[in-house]
């Protein structure tokens, strides 16, 4: 009797590659992706507590919102794909009083805007909505019936973008609505 030998051949394990490389190619990108939309995320978030606390207060200290920075003005000036030092901190947020909780080492860039009950004037075209960029990019704030204000955050989460405002990340919130809002997140 002839003794039995047991293992794979050459096809079973080759085809068992192939299917390993497909799923890795599939999964890798996917999975860079959802970690730089959680690390914007992480950043964005307290960065926008922060500001939205300190705007109301000045709103209470003052009776109005602070004076428009506006989507032209960010801070730092450009969004990185490596960390940057908000430190020293531009007179437009001392004003403020803005005080960093977290980490004084930003990705992305920030920015906000005020304006009266039913003025649209300060609204910029992120904020409102650019219908001449395609795809259309923008959150469609309106001005509401009460004073507002609106905090925008610009990313470069991925490093590759090629100036045109469809090739960052963009974050959004307002005094109408504390939620934030999110385009092409993880760019």
């Amino acid at each position: 009797m002839r003794d039995r030998q047991a293992g794979f051949t050459l096809i079973e394990l080759m085809v068992t590659v192939a299917v390993i490389s497909i799923l890795a190619a599939i999964a890798v990108p996917s999975f860079f992706g959802e970690t730089r939309k959680a690390t914007a995320s992480a950043e964005v978030q307290p960065m926008f507590n922060d500001l939205r606390v300190r705007i109301e207060q000045y709103l209470q200290e003052f009776g109005t919102y602070p004076p428009t920075i506006g989507e032209t003005t960010l801070y730092p000036a450009t969004p990185s794909a490596t960390p940057q030092s908000l430190n020293p901190l531009p007179a437009t947020w001392q004003a403020v009083r803005v005080r960093i909780s977290g980490r004084d080492q930003v990705r992305c860039s920030y920015t906000w805007a005020t304006g009266a009950a039913n003025t649209s004037g300060n609204i910029g075209p992120i904020a409102a909505g650019d219908a001449t960029v395609t795809p259309p990019l923008g959150f469609g704030f309106l001005a509401p019936a009460t004073e507002w204000f609106y905090l925008l955050a610009k990313c470069d989460m991925d490093g590759l973008n090629d100036g045109t405002d469809s090739s960052y990340s963009w974050y959004f919130t307002s005094s109408v609505d504390p939620s934030i809002q999110r385009l092409n997140e993880g760019k």
